[in-house]
């Protein structure tokens, strides 16, 4: 556990156990590696730590275990908007005496069920210091927890747990011990990215096959690399475009694909908590999930349709939410005239950036800004207090009054850019219900209230829109969107928000993919996985 303390820098510096190429999977074979044929778009890459959704997703994969706890135990991951930046992840005791627990309750539970215990180990032993059954054990329960082949010393090493089966006439108790330190391992808590030198390249190393797909697996599944993937990475089938093309597309074809899409737009749109009943909740996850599903891995359809599309998954619990006729089960519904269109009107959407027990357009002005269309947003001048609500008065009595109050001096230039926006959405609260008025006061309906909504709302020095389907035709129009998602789903690979030249001139080349009409988002991830820069990684400084 020493290791994993000093692993826990931020980049990885010197090595983690034996590098060979045996264990990593360079398969240089001694001689030069070849450099990357553009080197000036390769990023760089640091030390990343499993998040808590990777941890329990390969606990699941390794040894069956569906507990999902390990948010009880692990250090919680920074949400900015992913969870996975590796700057943000720090080792500490806490984390050290969390995989130490987490390790034993998980080999704990596989032993307390024989059936998931012998699929594990995979093979049932013959005699308590079986070294047949154990060798093999381990050596196939190691590379999938470690990504790689063990080397023979680690072997060596492994074997010799089965003394404490001879000790307790017991094979399982030094299965039990093996699982455990496997758990613990720096390569399986880390993803330790370490390659060979590329010739005539500076800082710039070329990964070996396990090491790509292991970026393979956890970006596109979010967890460890199935067998399937480990043996075209013994083979060498992952060293060139056609090889990672042929994998990526396979794992794409994989539900566990399909989960982690999902996942990514749950926390890029900032919806993967909401604050509803469990029932509710689900009905608007399923009903986004149903959506992304459709437009990324149907065939032929465009990306656009996340937020065009005029129809919808829904139950009749939404249905009744969204005033739409019920459709006794779920299945897709039309918008019809609804004014409805894409997930910019779905409830999972709109619950997210309220603020005082309301809708707020400032917020939706801001989350559609920066994480839609990756602008920066400067904080408020320090003495602002934006914990205070606006005052109401006479003159500013509705809420639309009230920002105007935003929109002037020193403020104007930045809600200039944000109000507008939420304005456009304001027919719709915080649960996705359409309204035509807002609640002014505790004694009022929405109907009976002063304050009558409009729902204009403008995208400055692009157009003007009144609700969410205008909104979504209009973004879609403007090529903002194609930029921003590239930026994004750049960020969630690489486990890295801040970007730099290198980055930026990378996504420039995918963008050109993604500006293509009727452009996909999975022909976006296998261009990005099948570029030259996704089998390299730059030193950090």
């Amino acid at each position: 556990m020493l290791l994993l303390a000093a692993a826990g820098g931020s980049a990885c510096v010197g090595s983690i156990g034996d590098q060979s190429s045996e264990g990593s999977g360079t398969g240089s074979g001694g001689g030069e590696v070849p450099g990357a044929a553009n080197a000036d778009v390769v990023g760089f890459s640091g030390l990343r730590r499993l998040t808590i959704d990777e941890y329990d997703n390969t606990l699941s994969d390794l040894l069956l275990d569906e507990s999902r706890s390990s948010d009880l135990l692990l250090p919680k991951d920074a949400r900015n908007p992913f969870d996975n930046d590796y700057s943000e992840q720090l080792a500490s005791q806490a984390l050290i005496e969390g995989a130490y627990l987490l390790a034993a309750d998980a080999a704990g539970r596989l032993m307390a069920d024989p059936q998931k215990r012998d699929k594990v180990i995979g093979c049932v032993p013959s005699e308590p210091a079986d070294t047949a059954c154990f060798g093999a054990f381990i050596e196939s329960f190691g590379r999938r927890a470690l990504r790689r082949p063990l080397t023979a010393d680690e072997k060596q090493d492994y074997l010799a747990l089965l003394e404490y089966a001879t000790e307790t006439s017991d094979f399982y108790v030094a299965a039990d011990t093996a699982i455990r330190a496997f758990l613990q391992d720096p390569e399986f808590l880390y993803r330790v990215e370490i390659g060979a030198p590329a010739a005539g390249q500076p800082g710039v190393f070329r990964l070996g096959d396990h090491e790509v797909g292991t970026r393979l697996a956890y970006f596109l599944l979010g967890t460890t690399p199935p067998d399937a993937l480990l043996d075209r990475a013994d083979e060498g089938g992952l060293s060139d475009e056609a090889g990672i093309r042929a994998a990526a597309e396979e794992l794409l074809t994989d539900e566990r694909a399909q989960a982690r899409i999902a996942r990514f737009h749950a926390l890029w749109l900032g919806y993967e908590n909401l604050p509803h009943s469990a029932d509710l909740s689900a009905s608007m996850h399923a009903e986004t999930d149903k959506l992304i599903e459709k437009v990324v891995f149907g065939e032929g359809v465009p990306y656009a349709q996340l937020f065009t599309s005029s129809e919808t998954w829904i139950d009749d619990r939404l249905a009744e939410q969204y005033g739409l006729p019920l459709p006794g089960e779920a299945k897709w519904v039309d918008y019809g005239d609804s004014g409805r269109g894409g997930i910019l009107s779905h409830g999972s959407f709109l619950s997210v950036a309220g603020k005082f027990n309301d809708t707020s357009p400032t917020q939706r002005g801001i989350l559609i800004r920066t994480r839609l269309f990756c602008q920066v947003i400067p904080p408020p001048p320090p003495d602002v207090n934006t914990d205070d609500a606006i005052p109401t008065t006479d003159e500013a009595f509705c809420k639309i009054d009230r920002l105007a109050a935003h929109r002037q001096g020193g403020c104007a230039g930045c809600h200039d850019q944000m109000d507008p926006i939420g304005l456009g959405l304001e027919n719709y609260d915080q649960q996705g219900r359409f309204r035509t008025h807002e609640e002014d006061n505790p004694e009022t309906t929405p109907d009976e209230s002063t304050c009558e909504i409009a729902g204009d709302g403008e995208i400055t020095d692009v157009g003007t829109f009144n609700g969410p389907a205008e909104l979504g035709e209009l973004m879609v129009g403007s090529g903002l969107v194609e930029q921003c998602v590239t930026t994004q789903l750049y960020r969630f690979a690489m486990g890295r928000y801040a970007l730099d030249e290198f980055d930026r001139d990378f996504v420039s080349l995918l963008v050109e993919q993604a500006a293509q009409p009727g452009f996909n988002f999975s022909d976006l991830m296998v261009a990005f996985v099948t570029h030259d820069a996704f089998r390299f990684r730059r030193e950090e400084e």
